[in-house]
């Protein structure tokens, strides 16, 4: 069957729209990844309906010898390649953006509404989602949720599946269901059912209790983990409960499709102070996050001297996204400019946020830490107010976005990009990761949560240039092979993807990926939701795949 026979039958049983256009082919063939993968056709979803008669229209497809599949994609913010697919890619940001519902407890939310317009909503009543991710402002609830993401706050609340209630999906044979925590009843009840939701509930409780010491003993012991499927939360034995979307949440739409998420939240503390640390060298970075996590910052992030470079030599849009009166911020950069101009660029700096709900005690935190770090003999400022922090978090927050956009010539090439291993360990493992980088010739920056020890390492590639491809490679195999030596994750929050799938089993073991494989198998046996990401991917395909435009 040709694309225009099923672009005609698609336009027949959806409200929204199909396309085929070169233009929204181009659009949708991106994401803020390495690669350029072109889908065959673009479903833009007027609303859960469409989804379902998409989803049964795929898989009666599939049933016909069709290689076809659909792959979700929200704001495209992803940096593995997550949402791409040479498919069907189906677009909820045009349509499925809406807030369904919302109060002082919890929010309904459609995957395409955006991050930024969600949390002026919940404002409103109070709250936020502490686990947005860095691409806050760009970034949406889809991607959220698909990605299990974690951010500036996580240190302090974790990351997105301790936020999610409720999930409406649809699942692989187009049944919806809504999928919540079930008590030890409730999950009898449901794995009685004669329904696509009760044999998933059924086949996953099995797998998991036939697996329990192999599943307990493979569980990443960092702070944070968004390889694989996390099935270690499903099921708690001591309090009896059931809850799938504690896989659904971080499987990249490889399991279902989602047509919207019952979030929570938390009041924001009222009051801020900020300790800046700029290190001229990482000699003692282990020694000072020990020392500032003896204090309990709620956020602790930081970014490098590339970072930083670039964000003053592009100043017009950093203050362009901190808005306010241009001329008068235009005076907050000047220490800053200043440091440049006399050479005294820093190889790292740290930002360590104190909040709380008392000005005083936030005041006094903030001091205790900041007297404690100015020992190290680093310079170390403690910021007068949140509008002085407001530069830090906006060089922070956009820190990816500029390297990604700015360096003419260079491309960003997120390979290595979401590493993280124990704080403990930090003293031994950065000359270890040194070690490894002085044998490229390579630019790279470092930013990331630096609390979790979680590093989003970016290098800044000539992808035309000769032999890059082999140093990525050479690259990623010792940088991993380091991670799995201090027992840290491939990935703390941005997933697999195209990027980090095929090299799961190295971090897991053929017997658990097989257990992984299994539970794509009893969510999607026909193989229509996200092929390859996951299970089943191709050390290949990372290469074949890369945009060199």
């Amino acid at each position: 069957m040709s694309t225009e026979n099923i672009v005609a039958e698609l336009q027949k049983i959806l409200k929204g729209d199909v396309s085929v256009s070169d233009v929204d082919r181009e659009t949708y063939a991106r994401d803020t990844s390495l690669f350029y993968v072109k889908p065959e056709i673009v479903v833009f979803p007027k609303d859960k309906e469409d989804l379902q008669e998409l989803v049964k229209f795929v898989s009666k497809k599939k049933d016909e010898g069709k290689n076809i599949s659909i792959t979700a994609r929200s704001a495209g913010s992803d940096m593995t390649g997550g949402p791409l697919t040479q498919s069907i890619v189906v677009v909820f940001t045009k349509y499925m953006n809406h807030m369904l519902e919302i109060n002082k407890d919890f929010a309904t939310a459609e995957p395409g509404m955006y991050y930024r317009d969600f949390e002026k909503e919940t404002l409103k009543f109070g709250w936020i989602m502490p686990s947005y991710p860095a691409s806050r402002e760009i970034c949406a609830i889809g991607g959220i949720v698909s990605n299990n993401s974690g951010g500036e706050k996580t240190l302090s609340y974790g990351k997105t599946e301790r936020y999610v209630k409720a999930l409406d999906v649809v699942f692989a044979n187009g049944e919806r269901d809504t999928i919540k925590e079930l008590n030890k009843q409730e999950l009898e009840e449901k794995m009685k059912e004669n329904t696509e939701s009760g044999r998933i509930h059924r086949e996953i409780f099995n797998l998991i209790s036939n697996n329990e010491e192999l599943i307990r003993n493979a569980k990443p012991t960092v702070s944070k983990n968004s390889s694989g499927y996390y099935i270690w939360n499903v099921y708690d034995k001591e309090k009896g409960t059931f809850d799938l979307n504690k896989m659904i949440v971080g499987s990249q739409g490889t399991l279902c499709m989602v047509t919207s998420a019952k979030l929570v939240g938390m009041a924001p503390k009222k009051y801020s102070k900020m300790v800046v640390v700029f290190l001229k060298d990482l000699s003692r970075l282990g020694e000072i996050i020990v020392k500032f996590l003896e204090h309990k910052p709620e956020s602790f992030e930081s970014y490098d001297d590339h970072t930083f470079n670039i964000a003053l030599k592009f100043l017009p849009s950093i203050m362009k996204k901190m808005g306010g009166n241009f001329f008068t911020l235009g005076f907050q950069f000047i220490p800053e400019v200043l440091m440049v101009i006399r050479g005294g660029v820093p190889k790292l700096i740290i930002m360590a946020e104190f909040t709380g709900d008392n000005q005083e005690e936030v005041d006094g935190n903030a001091k205790k830490a900041f007297e404690d770090i100015k020992s190290f003999g680093y310079q170390t400022e403690l910021l007068k107010d949140e509008q002085a922090a407001k530069k830090y978090w906006t060089f922070r927050r956009e820190s990816f976005n500029l390297l990604r956009t700015k360096l003419k010539g260079y491309r960003t090439a997120p390979s290595i990009d979401d590493i993280i291993v124990h704080p403990a360990d930090l003293p031994k493992f950065i000359p270890d990761l040194e070690n490894i980088f002085k044998k490229y010739d390579l630019i790279y920056s470092v930013a990331g949560h630096i609390g979790d020890a979680n590093f989003h390492i970016v290098p800044l590639v000539d992808m035309k240039k000769e032999g890059m491809d082999k140093i990525i490679h050479n690259l990623m195999d010792e940088i991993y092979d380091l991670i799995l030596k201090y027992k840290g994750s491939f990935s703390a929050e941005h997933n697999d993807g195209i990027t980090r799938t095929a090299y799961l089993p190295k971090m897991f073991g053929e017997e658990v990926n097989n257990i992984f494989k299994d539970i794509k198998n009893i969510f999607d046996p026909k193989d229509i939701f996200n092929p390859h990401k996951k299970v089943n991917g191709n050390p290949n395909d990372f290469f074949k795949y890369i945009d060199r435009a």
